[in-house]
C-alpha cells in the first residue's frame, strides 16, 4: 500500500534534536524527503511544533519566566523564524510553503471548519506546501475550550479537515513501547495497534519523550481520533533516514494504527445520518447529471429552491426535481443566501450579495453523492 495525502506532525523532540534550538540538519532532511515526495505528485501538509524553542533561540539574552503571556511572547518570535527557516529550505526545491495558524475554537465554528478546510485543499491542490500550527499567542492555557493543547491533537484534526490517506507522527522514539526503552532495556516496539484500549493507554503513559507538551500518551489520543474518522496513523522516530519516503510507500516501520473504517464511509456515515442536516436544497436535472455522473460541485445556478433555516457552513441534503435524496454536503452559503443566487449565474454572486465564498453552493469535496 501507498499513500497519495500525508499530514505530517514534527514534533519538538525531533525539530530540537533535544536542545534549545532548532536542528537544521534535521529540518534539512525532513524538506528534502517532502521535496522527494512533492516532486512525485504526492499531497503534504506539515504540523510543526518548533515556534517556543525557535523564540527562546532568538530570544537567548532575555530572562526567562514562566509564565504563559512570556511562552506567547516567545510563540510569537519563534513562528516567523519558524517559518522563514521552513521558507529557506523550501526554496532550495522552488516549493512554495504557505503558514495557518489555528486554533479549536477554529474548527469547532461552522463556518471556521468550512474556511480552514476549503482553504487547506485548496492549498494542496495548488501544490504549496502548508504549515500548520497552533495559534499560541491567542490560544491560551486558561481558556481550555479554544486550545488543543499540544499539536499532536492539532494534527489528527488536520487529517480529518483535508481527508489525509495517514497521519505520520515524527518525534524522537521509534514508536509505542512496553515500557520505556529509556530506562527499560526489555522494553519492546510494539510494531501494531488494532484498538487502543486500557491496555494501549497504559503503556503509553509508561513510554517518555524527550521534550513537547505531548509525549506518548497524546500521541495514543491523536491516533484514536484520527483512525476513527478514517486515517491511518504512524508513530515513528523522524531521524531515521528516508522515513517520509518509505511511510508513503507504505514501509512497516514504527508504530502502526489502521483505521477500522473507510475514509468515505466514514464521512457518508455523519453525513448520511440526518442527525447533522439542516435543511434542503432542490437542484435541477442538469445539476442532478452533473453530480451523479461527473462529480461535479453543485452551482448556484441549477439550484431551483432552498427549504429550512441553514447557516454557511451547516450540512443540508440534496434532491432532484421529484424530491428523490440524492446526496448531501456543506454548503458555502446560508439558506437567505441561496434564496437569492438559487438559478443564477456564479459570477453574479458578488452583485446580488455584496459578498462571495466562492462560485460552488457546495463544493465536490464537500459532498456525499447517494
Amino acid at each position: 500500500m501507498s499513500y497519495h495525502r500525508i499530514v505530517a506532525k514534527f514534533g519538538t523532540s525531533l525539530l530540537t534534536s533535544g536542545t534549545d534550538h532548532l536542528d537544521l540538519q534535521v529540518m534539512s532532511s525532513l524538506v528534502e524527503q517532502i521535496a522527494r515526495l512533492h516532486g512525485q505528485g504526492k499531497e503534504i501538509v506539515i504540523i510543526s511544533s518548533g515556534a517556543i524553542a525557535s523564540g527562546r533561540q532568538k530570544l537567548k539574552k532575555v530572562p526567562e519566566r514562566k509564565n504563559t503571556p512570556f511562552k506567547q511572547v516567545l510563540a510569537s518570535v519563534g513562528q516567523s523564524h519558524l517559518m522563514y527557516t521552513y521558507e529557506q529550505l523550501f526554496s532550495q526545491y522552488d516549493i512554495t510553503v504557505a503558514q495557518a495558524l489555528l486554533t479549536k475554537g477554529d474548527l469547532s465554528d461552522r463556518s471556521g471548519y468550512l474556511n480552514a478546510r476549503n482553504t487547506l485543499l485548496a492549498l494542496i491542490e495548488l501544490g504549496i506546501i502548508c504549515i500548520v500550527n497552533e495559534n499560541d499567542v491567542v490560544a491560551i492555557d486558561e481558556i481550555e475550550e479554544l486550545k488543543f493543547g499540544d499539536n499532536d491533537n492539532l494534527s489528527a484534526m488536520v487529517a480529518n479537515l483535508v481527508d489525509a490517506d495517514i497521519l505520520a507522527i515524527l518525534t524522537d522514539i521509534s514508536g509505542l513501547y512496553t515500557a520505556d526503552p529509556h530506562y527499560n532495556p526489555e522494553a519492546q516496539l510494539i510494531r501494531r495497534v488494532d484498538k487502543i484500549d486500557a491496555k494501549i493507554k497504559r503503556m503509553a503513559s509508561d513510554t517518555a519523550s524527550c521534550q513537547g507538551t505531548g509525549g506518548m500518551t497524546t500521541k495514543i489520543e491523536a491516533a484514536k481520533l484520527a483512525t476513527s474518522s478514517g486515517v491511518n496513523v504512524v508513530i515513528v522516530d523522524g531521524r531515521e533516514p528516508d522515513i517520509l519516503v518509505r511511510i508513503s510507500q507504505g514501509e512497516d516501520t514504527g508504530t502502526f494504527f489502521p483505521t477500522p473504517v473507510n475514509k468515505m464511509e466514514s464521512k457518508k456515515r455523519w453525513m448520511l445520518s440526518g442527525l447533522a442536516s439542516k435543511g434542503k436544497v432542490t437542484v435541477d436535472k442538469g445539476a442532478a447529471l452533473a453530480l451523479k455522473e461527473h462529480n461535479k460541485s453543485l452551482l448556484p445556478a441549477g439550484i431551483m429552491k432552498a427549504e429550512g433555516k441553514f447557516q454557511r457552513g451547516d450540512i443540508v441534503d440534496i434532491l432532484d426535481e421529484k424530491g428523490k435524496h440524492i446526496g448531501c454536503g456543506i454548503s458555502n452559503y446560508s439558506s437567505s443566501d441561496l434564496a437569492i443566487i438559487g438559478g443564477k449565474h456564479s459570477d453574479e454572486i458578488l452583485s446580488l450579495l455584496s459578498y462571495d465564498y466562492g462560485n460552488e453552493a457546495i463544493h465536490r469535496n464537500n459532498m456525499v453523492i447517494l
